[in-house]
């Protein structure tokens, strides 16, 4: 079992910036991708970006330019720069880690954490 917690977010003004991060139980360069997602009320849950152990990197279009994944493989760390926020961009963000292990694909999730964005 894999944990993943998220911190780092809270309340914005529109244009600000924020970074969250996920700390995992274990290695981060054990899983084949770790990535960050966010839901609103309302909404499906969507991919934001994505980073593999290769450190190739995946975002969303409505982030580009915006956001910046990266991670700190000796803190068993993955973070999300966000900067240029606005309020489309207030969700719950999740962390995810994904990976092939032995026999079978695995998914984990974090608890998620708010961001709100105010116009």
């Amino acid at each position: 079992q894999v944990q993943l917690v998220e911190s780092g977010g809270g309340l914005v003004q529109a244009g600000g910036s924020l970074r969250l991060s996920c700390v995992a139980s274990g290695s981060i360069l054990s899983h084949k991708t770790m990535g960050w997602y966010r839901q609103a009320p309302g909404k499906q849950r969507e991919v934001v970006a994505t980073i593999s152990r290769d450190d190739d990197t995946t975002y969303t279009d409505s982030v580009k330019g915006r956001f910046t994944i990266s991670r700190d493989s000796a803190k068993n760390t993955v973070y999300l720069q966000m900067n240029n926020l606005k309020p489309e961009d207030t969700d719950v963000y999740y962390c995810n880690a994904k990976g092939l292990g032995w026999t079978e694909p695995y998914e984990y999730w974090g608890q998620g954490t708010q961001v709100t964005v105010s116009a």
